[in-house]
C-alpha cells in the first residue's frame, strides 16, 4: 500500500512540473490560436485593403484604417506589440473561407454580421466595431435625390456579399425592378459605376463615404442617397471552439470602449500609476490580474490604449475625414449604440 501510495505521489508531483513548465516543455495558453500567433510572432489579419477609413495602404505603405488599428490592438494585447501583424488581403468571396482554413488568425473586413454567417461558416462575430448600413450612390448630375427615384436602373454591387440580399429585399419590399450588375472586383465595381456600366452602386455606407473621398476634388460630383436600404453591424470574426480567442478579440474592443468612457486615452494612459479610481486600475492592469484569465499579461489593454488609442481615437483618426459623424457609434452614454461591459 505504501508503494502504491509513493507511485502516486510521484505522478501528481511530475504532473505538477510538467504544469509549471519547469522541463522546459513550452505551457499552452488554452487557446490553438493564441498558442499559434505567439509561436509565429505574428499576429495575420485579413482585411479588405483597398477601403479608405477602414483598411488601406497610405503614401507610405502603411495599412491604415478602422479594421487595421483593431488588427494592431489585438497584436497590442497578444504580442505586447501593435506593430507584429501581418495584412493578408482578402475578397469578399474569399474572407470566410480564408478565416475557417488558418489562411488568418482573425477576420476584420468590413464584414456584416448576420444569423446564417454566424450558424452555418462555424465562424462567430466577436464584436461590433461598427454599426453600419447599406446604402445607394449615384452621380450627382443624374437627378436622382431618392432610392424611389430607381425604378428600372442598372445597380453595381458585388456579389456573395449582404449588400446584395439588402437590395433584392429592399427592391421586393418596394416594388422596384431594377438590372443587377454583378462584378466581384472592389476597384473594378467603382470603376464601372464611374465609367457610366451602371446608373448606381450600392455597399455599405461606409465603404459608400470612403469611396467618395478617395475622389478628392470631385466627390461632389457623387452622391450617397439619404435613405438607407439595410441596417447592420460589423465587426471582427473568429473560428468558432477557440472560446479564449474569441474572449481576447471581443474584449480588444470593449477595453477600447470602457478606454473612452472613463477618459484613458494614448496621450494620458501613463498619468494614472496614482490613480484610485477601481475601473481604471482594473482596466490599466493595477489591481484583479484581469488579464490571467485570458492568458495575456495583465497589462493588455494598457498595450491597446497606449499603441493603438481608445475607440474614440480611432473613430477620429480613421473615419472622421470621411466626413461620418458618430451616430449609432457614439457610446451608450451618449446617444449611440457602442457599449461595453464590466471589466471586473
Amino acid at each position: 500500500m505504501r508503494r502504491a501510495a509513493s507511485v502516486h505521489a510521484l505522478i501528481i508531483a511530475l504532473l505538477a512540473l510538467l504544469a509549471s513548465g519547469s522541463f522546459g516543455f513550452a505551457q499552452g495558453s488554452g487557446s490553438p490560436t493564441l498558442d499559434a500567433v505567439r509561436a509565429r510572432g505574428q499576429l495575420l489579419c485579413g482585411t479588405g485593403g483597398e477601403i479608405p477609413g477602414f483598411s488601406m495602404l497610405d503614401s507610405t505603405g502603411v495599412m491604415r484604417g478602422l479594421d487595421a488599428d483593431y488588427c494592431r490592438a489585438v497584436a497590442a494585447a497578444t504580442l505586447g506589440d501593435a506593430n507584429k501583424v501581418k495584412w493578408v488581403a482578402l475578397t469578399a468571396q474569399t474572407r470566410f473561407t480564408a478565416l475557417q482554413s488558418g489562411e488568418v488568425d482573425v477576420l476584420v473586413r468590413n464584414t456584416g454580421w448576420s444569423l446564417t454567417r454566424e450558424t452555418s461558416l462555424g465562424l462567430e462575430f466577436a464584436g461590433v466595431n461598427f454599426w453600419d448600413g447599406t446604402s445607394i450612390i449615384v452621380k450627382t448630375a443624374s437627378g436622382v435625390k431618392s432610392v424611389k427615384q430607381l425604378g428600372g436602373a442598372s445597380i453595381c454591387v458585388l456579389p456573395g456579399t449582404t449588400t446584395e440580399l439588402d437590395l433584392a429585399d429592399w427592391a421586393r419590399a418596394t416594388s422596384i425592378t431594377y438590372t443587377p450588375v454583378l462584378i466581384g472586383s472592389l476597384s473594378e465595381i467603382r470603376q464601372a459605376f464611374l465609367s457610366g456600366r451602371c446608373d448606381a452602386y450600392t455597399s455599405d455606407s461606409s465603404q459608400l463615404a470612403g469611396f467618395r473621398f478617395m475622389q478628392g476634388a470631385r466627390a461632389g460630383e457623387l452622391t450617397i442617397l439619404p435613405e438607407p436600404i439595410g441596417v447592420g453591424p460589423s465587426g471582427a470574426m473568429v473560428r468558432k471552439g477557440d472560446d479564449k480567442w474569441f474572449d481576447i478579440v471581443r474584449w480588444t474592443h470593449f477595453a477600447t470602449v470602457v478606454a473612452e468612457s472613463l477618459g484613458v486615452n494614448s496621450h494620458n494612459v501613463d498619468s494614472f500609476k496614482d490613480t484610485k479610481v477601481p475601473d481604471i486600475r482594473r482596466l490599466l492592469g493595477m489591481e484583479s490580474n484581469l488579464g490571467r484569465s485570458m492568458s495575456l499579461d495583465d497589462g493588455w489593454a494598457a498595450n491597446i490604449i497606449r499603441q493603438v488609442g481608445n475607440y474614440g481615437e480611432l473613430w477620429e483618426r480613421d473615419i472622421t475625414p470621411l466626413g461620418l459623424d458618430r451616430g449609432r457609434n457614439a457610446l451608450w452614454t451618449k446617444g449611440g449604440l457602442q457599449f461595453a461591459p464590466q471589466l471586473r
